[in-house]
């Protein structure tokens, strides 16, 4: 009995995040470590190469919450005399009993505009993703636990961070299906010496996977990706006369049918070391602390979550590390400003 009621747990956890927030796109609470994450305009605006990995131990203690696991790469270059910005995003995360694997490379081109700079940035990538049907486990009586043999069309099914899923036999699949498919993503970019902003949306195309198993070319299961909107924005305000700086941002996330938004105040002292706290809509409180000497960088963050399932989860967990690597481009870059994600 306890074993069912953990699954079915699992299975109403994964659910309501495929619904709720479509993690195809994971969720970081230092997302301003990684802009071109979720903003592939976000590469190239300082003159440093940039490189970040870290994870996310969502909702520790739930058996199947979601595990993510990023590196992004950025870097600026010149051709032809114009400034360019490129990135490499490599993300895999687990939900339930969903792996999806992105690997995606960014391309952004940028302009001076009003004393600061304006990046366009497209990405194209691709998606892979496996269900384990061979470890589904339903209680007794449910139905659905076992496939249908005569190939009729299937009930419709949430399962994991990609959005609805439908298959040409009854049920969630009893064995191991995997389909993959390109994805395209878009974003623009501003920097000044005060402040950034960004707008981007992913899964332009909204790719639809086809999930099947090896060997067995009848039956397929769809996982279909809908499209996520972004804004991102921060500052870094100097306090006069003291070595502190005021790092404000946030970040609002909607596919038009659920927004949530993350509000992020920190504290940078001596420009090395920084703490703050954020705020997630209807989800979780945050603290966080970075430090960065020289050229690297490690930042920690822990959610507390202050909907039900905090009764049921330890929390959160998120942890990044990087390098960064000074490129001498031939100018003064007069438009830099203080990018959070370096610090």
């Amino acid at each position: 009995m306890r074993q069912a009621l953990r699954y079915i747990l699992l299975l109403v956890i994964t659910i309501t995040t495929s619904k709720a927030m479509a993690q195809a796109d994971a969720q970081f609470t230092q997302y301003w470590a990684v802009q071109n994450y979720y903003n592939a305009a976000a590469t190239g605006t300082s003159d440093f190469i940039n490189i970040r990995g870290g994870t996310r131990q969502q909702w520790v203690g739930i058996e199947g919450a979601p595990k993510s696991f990023l590196v992004t790469a950025e870097s600026p270059f010149k051709f032809l005399g114009k400034r360019f910005g490129a990135g490499l995003i490599m993300h895999q995360e687990s939900i339930g009993l969903y792996r999806t694997l992105n690997i995606d490379l960014q391309l952004s081109y940028k302009i001076k505009l009003f004393k600061g700079q304006l990046s366009a940035g497209v990405q194209f990538g691709y998606i892979d993703q496996t269900f384990k049907g061979s470890e589904v486990r339903l209680p007794d009586g449910s139905g659905g636990s076992e496939s249908d043999d005569s190939g009729s069309s299937g009930s419709d099914y949430d399962e994991g961070g990609s959005g609805s899923s439908t298959g040409t036999n009854s049920g969630i699949p009893s064995s191991d299906v995997r389909g993959g498919g390109i994805d395209f993503a878009f974003g623009l970019h501003y920097t000044h010496k005060y402040f950034w902003a960004g707008l981007s949306a992913t899964h332009l195309s909204q790719p639809s996977l086809g999930l099947k198993a090896e060997g067995d070319e009848e039956r397929q299961y769809e996982s279909k990706l809908g499209r996520m909107y972004y804004f991102m924005a921060g500052s870094n305000i100097p306090i006069k006369n003291t070595l502190f700086e005021l790092q404000p941002s946030v970040l609002v996330r909607s596919d038009f049918k659920v927004t949530q938004a993350d509000i992020t105040a920190r504290v940078r002292y001596k420009k090395m070391f920084s703490a703050g706290i954020a705020y997630r809509t209807n989800d979780a409180i945050s603290a966080m602390l970075a430090v960065e000497i020289k050229n690297f960088f490690v930042g920690y963050s822990y959610d507390y979550a202050i909907s039900d399932i905090s009764k049921v989860s330890n929390g959160s967990h998120e942890i990044f590390a990087g390098y960064k690597l000074k490129l001498n481009l031939g100018d003064k870059n007069k438009n830099k400003h203080k990018s959070i994600r370096i610090m």
